[in-house]
């Protein structure tokens, strides 16, 4: 316990980071390439319209984009959902779906879903399962995730993995893969 108050004072004094920051540093790794994603049902949001995801139905129609965020509506998060729906037009000419993956409630997720992902891409929950099999929980006992972002192939493999609390990197390492896959 006097570890974390030290650590997060640091961030806090030298870095002006914030405990978000310091959370991400405290999770286990996450899923590594060549992992199978494990699957799962869901309840997602598009448009602000509710309706159930589910990864196996998705992946029959191509790849994935996983991306797990932090917060609905807080900087970061905006950041990454704008530049994913700026983006949603390559994803869908490669035939890749993208979802966001939060552990935000549907309420938050369905405002979320017009405003910062524009009406073009789903936001779903990420329940305590999910977010320990994909293993992006930010901290023990907290139902946040990290930021981080998987590419899985139509055989429900990993084929790419970014992870890190800044948005940039997220949306170009992925569609980068899935357009590599589109060719292949």
């Amino acid at each position: 316990m006097k570890k974390w108050i030290l650590i997060l004072l640091a961030v806090v004094v030298v870095g002006g980071g914030s405990f978000v920051y310091y959370a991400r540093n405290a999770n286990a790794e996450p899923l590594v390439v060549g992992a199978t994603a494990p699957d799962f049902t869901t309840t997602g949001a598009l448009a602000g319209e509710e309706f159930e995801f589910s990864l196996a139905d998705k992946l029959k129609d191509g790849p994935v984009v996983l991306f797990f965020f932090p917060k609905v509506f807080t900087e970061g998060c905006t950041i990454e959902a704008n530049m994913f729906a700026e983006a949603t037009a390559d994803f869908n000419a490669a035939g890749a779906t993208v979802i966001g993956m939060s552990g935000d409630d549907i309420e938050g997720l369905k405002k979320f879903s017009v405003s910062e992902c524009r009406d073009k891409f789903a936001v779903a929950q990420a329940d305590g399962k999910i977010i320990k099999d994909y293993q992006v929980r930010m901290a023990p006992g907290l139902t946040m995730t990290n930021r981080t972002s998987y590419v899985i192939d139509q055989d429900g493999k990993i084929v790419f993995v970014h992870s890190a609390m800044k948005p940039h990197g997220h949306v170009s390492g992925s569609l980068a893969t899935v357009q590599a896959l589109s060719k292949s």
